[in-house]
């Protein structure tokens, strides 16, 4: 890749969805099993829109690891830095409600994802990168999830440094997430959250005045996602809004981390990313918000973590 890619890092989780009882055998229960997990979703979803993307997993050799490295490869994503693990995948299975969200159910006990060892990510993420986007469920589980946190502070000499946190509260106590977000915002430039995981956070607090308080902390960009309602993003304090595109829901699987992609897409072609993002406006960030939604909105129009290419939105299909 002739440019700085951008690195995410993080999990993959085959996500299972309930089939139409009509599909399985009489008492039985069919599913139908894609690749996701929020990392893995923004990495997939960065190589469409034509960001040279590199994907810094723990990728199993099971049936579910092979699925993941099929999808990771045609969408683009570089896998050269991916872990060859022997343990299993996580699995999750969403529970859909009328409205197109989705619950899931973990099935995540040692697997290949959460073993990260300081080495492991030293060799992974060595090299020149523009963005290192992280997050979710590996920065938080035990036994890699402090290699992980611990290598924020390396990486943020040298490239933009982006954290989402998704908290998955089946999985980990929000307590945990709590404690860590500080040294989170002392560790990221850019600090993404929905307003689940606001409410999990800092609970009673509204956007604004949860921003501040991540500002104070050494976040300098937080932008929080709010569904219907919009995004919201704070500059060091500098207010935007942006509303969400008028889209017909099937599911929201992926659609904050599709939001993500887009959201980063548009910094990194605007030349943005690589350092501490002082030379970023207001306006610069609207248009990336504005692109963002843009992006989500065609993910929650059809089914499953499925993110739009570029052609799609009518953008060059070219990579670096």
């Amino acid at each position: 890749m002739s440019e700085r890619p951008i690195a995410v890092l993080g999990e993959c989780v085959a996500d299972a969805f309930v089939t139409s009882p009509d599909a399985a055998p009489v008492g039985a229960l069919g599913l139908e099993v894609f690749p996701g997990g929020g990392p893995a979703n923004t990495a997939v979803a960065l190589a469409r829109l034509g960001v040279p993307t590199r994907f810094l997993g723990r990728l199993s050799q099971d049936v579910f690891g092979r699925l993941f490295r099929a999808h990771l490869d045609a969408s683009g994503v570089d896998l050269s830095r991916a872990v060859k693990a022997a343990e299993p995948s996580t699995l999750g299975v969403a529970d859909l409600a009328e409205d197109g969200s989705a619950d899931f159910s973990f099935h995540a006990q040692g697997t290949a994802d959460w073993q990260w060892r300081d080495a492991e990510l030293a060799a992974a993420s060595a090299g020149p990168v523009a963005c290192l986007h992280t997050g979710s469920l590996a920065l938080v589980r035990e036994p890699g999830g402090a290699a992980v946190e611990r290598l924020l502070g390396d990486v943020r000499e040298r490239a933009t440094v982006s954290v989402d946190p998704n908290v998955r509260p089946l999985l980990v106590d929000p307590v945990v997430y709590r404690e860590a977000l500080p040294r989170w915002c002392a560790a990221t430039d850019i600090l993404r959250l929905s307003d689940d995981d606001l409410a999990h956070l800092r609970p009673g607090a509204g956007p604004e005045e949860a921003a501040d308080a991540f500002h104070a902390d050494g976040a300098g960009l937080v932008v929080v996602t709010l569904g219907a309602g919009g995004v919201l993003a704070s500059l060091r304090g500098r207010r935007v809004r942006v509303a969400t595109p008028r889209t017909e829901v099937v599911d929201t699987v992926g659609a904050g981390d599709s939001f993500m992609a887009g959201f980063l897409h548009a910094l990194y072609r605007a030349g943005e990313l690589g350092g501490r993002l002082d030379g970023l406006t207001v306006e610069r960030v609207e248009e990336a918000l504005t692109f963002g939604t843009r992006v989500a909105a065609a993910v929650v129009a059809v089914r499953g973590a499925n993110p739009p290419w570029a052609a799609d939105l009518g953008l060059p299909a070219t990579r670096g």
